[in-house]
């Protein structure tokens, strides 16, 4: 399990633990994973996919950034 939050220029959307995101990078869609490796990557329009205890989220963005550090991900919507 790692941290995500998932941002908006006006509020927080979700913060908590997840087992991985999958996320639509503007070269390609990519998964990150418990002690994924840092990276910073440019998101365009689709589906933010959030699979944890819970079971499965999924978010729509128009595009965005991500960040992973330290085993959290931090994803910047518009």
């Amino acid at each position: 399990m790692f941290k995500l939050r998932i941002i908006t220029p006006h509020k927080l959307l979700f913060e908590g633990e997840v087992e991985s995101v999958t996320l639509p990078g503007t070269v390609g869609s990519f998964t990150v994973l418990d002690n994924h490796a840092p990276i910073i990557s440019s998101l365009e329009k689709g589906k933010v996919v959030c699979r944890g205890a819970n079971g499965v989220v999924e978010y729509e963005l128009d595009g965005g950034f991500a960040e992973v550090l330290n085993n959290t991900l931090t994803v910047c919507m518009e």
